[in-house]
């Protein structure tokens, strides 16, 4: 395990002091292992650690075309998370962005030029676009749209992801449930669940009942029938609270109580 790494699985505001100070150096330092500077990257992209200079940071190595792709990548997912919650939030809440409304639309401005610029490598730029999506633009619908379209399997499981955050794509979402590929089919159900398709039952629902099924195909479909088909709840989840797999039991009791459903 490396220095930073067993930083990861604590929660960032249970983080000894000094741990984000040591996360910039090792990530500024072209000097530390590639590892070490991605754990840094995904590190600082936690809500209580980033700021205008962690912002400035992973844009920086995100402009880097001779770090690794891998590098490159975890710099563009740290900036997703800050850019949903200030996207969500604004900057006239109560509390105050970790970001100035100036970074923010400079993350967007550089994320729209590097996803457009064909000469970065295919992974770098597909990570660009999840990242993006967070804070939805007016071009994401076309660009997730092309994505979807390519005789690519990574950038269809792209695009389905990133239609989680960009309206107008129900019937990609839905095409999307009928794919073989377990990725994809994964990413239509978050997809269908997030944006409540009412259309996506008949693929979801049986999802529930299958004897052997991916776990995480099976927890986002039970997310997804809150928000499908709320009333539907307690009929079709009912069994799997008793499930002997706590984090099922768990999943389907939530999502009873978020569709104000009530167990007898």
């Amino acid at each position: 395990m490396t220095s930073l790494q067993r930083w990861l699985t604590i929660p960032a505001f249970d983080l000894p002091e000094g741990v984000k100070e040591e996360a910039l150096r090792v990530l500024a330092h072209e000097g530390s292992p590639d590892v070490e500077r991605r754990i840094a990257a995904e590190l600082l992209g936690d809500m209580s650690l980033v700021d205008d200079e962690v912002v400035e940071l992973l844009l920086t190595i995100l402009d880097r075309g001779d770090f690794s792709d891998e590098l490159r990548c975890q710099a563009a997912l740290a900036l997703g998370p800050v850019l949903e919650a200030v996207d969500i939030d604004g900057f006239d809440a109560f509390e105050p962005p970790p970001i100035s409304e100036g970074i923010f639309r400079r993350i967007q401005a550089a994320l729209e030029k590097h996803y457009a610029d064909n000469a970065i490598p295919k992974i770098v730029r597909r990570r660009v676009l999840e990242a993006s999506v967070r804070a939805p633009r007016e071009w994401h619908r076309q660009a997730i749209a092309a994505a979807y379209a390519r005789r690519d399997r990574d950038w269809k499981v792209t695009a389905v992801f990133a239609a989680r955050w960009v309206d107008g794509l129900e019937a990609m979402i839905l095409e999307a449930l009928e794919s073989e590929d377990d990725e994809i089919r994964y990413q239509a159900v978050c997809a269908a669940g997030n944006w409540g398709i009412e259309a996506a039952w008949p693929q979801v629902s049986p999802i529930l009942d299958l004897e052997q099924v991916e776990r995480r195909l099976l927890l986002a479909a039970i997310e997804a029938v809150a928000s499908i088909r709320p009333e539907a709840a307690v009929e079709v989840l009912g069994d799997l609270v008793t499930s002997d797999d706590e984090e099922i039991a768990d999943a389907a009791q939530e999502a009873i109580m978020l569709s104000d459903g009530d167990l007898v």
